[in-house]
């Protein structure tokens, strides 16, 4: 079930080193992002994330090719059911983007094998049967690439089932390509059942006028936004980046959820900041801006043991009682002992 991605594809084709990046891992930028890449730039941040660079051909030890292990949890196609309570529903296999950094980059791309109707209707079927599912979380690929009609198929068979109670989108369509968030599409959306969106957006830039205008159309219909984003050498590894890029979501009327560190994906080791530069940068946000702009840093273990959160510890056990770090860095005497 996959649609036509209407994208500007980046050439791969300059040099022989670009032309393997581009074999092996999908390429394609929408026009509105392709607006804001600063060509002056050697260190543009949103030409980071979607021009090909042969860096990507690099392999470390430890990157591989399902990082997450979405596989491993995968019952039938299609579904992916980690957690007790929840599971995610791949719908698509291709995005408008291709992020350089994508943990599901050997699984997504215009060649990829896409979910068909059979397979649709046993992963829905799967959903059925396990009553333990409260929460369906649409991702893929980009599933606001469907058509309005496919969307409202899948959320409507959702919405039949009883104990399936939220629905979740995981997008970058609203920065990627605003006017794609359309009072048709916001009317599929508008169900019986909650339906919440979790926008990717890794830099401030992103979230131009139309981005925001798009986010404002979701919001005003009654669909809770929350974002999730990925720590980038580059992009946002410094603190008035991630500070700026969190105002921005709060501005937008979107909730900062998921700070990710960078997962450990084939060819993506020139975006790793190192965990202990990114507490670092959790505590400098910390006090500094408001609590509305204040995200989880979360660590998704490899093989698929799921997320952790992985935030600096400002809580210390100091014998009996405890030492607390104010965002300063000011230790306080804290006792919780009840006296009889």
């Amino acid at each position: 079930m996959t649609e036509k991605v209407t994208a500007t594809i980046c050439s791969a084709t300059q040099s022989p080193e670009l032309a393997r990046v581009a074999a092996q891992f999908a390429v394609a930028i929408t026009p509105a992002m392709r607006a804001l890449i600063n060509a002056e730039d050697p260190h543009d941040p949103i030409a980071a994330q979607f021009v090909p660079s042969e860096r990507e051909l690099e392999i470390n030890p430890g990157e591989l090719a399902d990082p997450i292990g979405d596989k491993a949890y995968s019952p039938v196609d299609g579904i992916v059911h980690r957690y007790p309570d929840r599971v995610l529903l791949k719908l698509a296999h291709v995005c408008a983007v291709y992020c350089r950094f994508c943990f599901r980059r050997e699984q997504i791309g215009p060649t990829a094998h896409g979910l068909s109707a059979d397979a649709l209707e046993t992963a829905l079927s799967y959903i059925e049967a396990h009553k333990e599912i409260w929460e369906v979380i649409l991702t893929g690929g980009d599933p606001l690439v469907l058509s309005d009609r496919r969307i409202a198929e899948v959320i409507a068979r959702l919405n039949a089932i009883e104990h399936v109670k939220i629905i979740r989108i995981h997008t970058r369509i609203p920065v990627v390509n605003p006017a794609r968030i359309t009072p048709e599409l916001i009317k599929v959306l508008r169900g019986h059942k909650p339906v919440y969106v979790l926008l990717h957006c890794n830099h401030a830039r992103e979230l131009t006028p139309e981005a925001r205008a798009a986010c404002a159309r979701l919001v005003d219909a009654g669909i809770p936004m929350l974002s999730q984003s990925v720590l980038l050498r580059g992009v946002n590894d410094d603190a008035e980046s991630l500070g700026d890029l969190m105002r921005a979501f709060v501005e937008s009327r979107v909730k900062p959820h998921y700070l990710h560190q960078l997962d450990f994906a084939r060819g993506t080791s020139h975006f790793r900041v190192p965990l202990a530069k990114v507490q670092d940068l959790m505590r400098r946000l910390r006090g500094h801006i408001s609590g509305l702009c204040q995200p989880t840093l979360i660590i998704d273990i490899p093989g698929g043991a799921g997320k952790v959160p992985a935030g600096p510890v400002y809580v210390k056990p100091n014998g009996s009682d405890w030492t607390i770090e104010d965002y300063r860095g000011r230790p306080h005497a804290y006792s919780d002992r009840l006296k009889d």
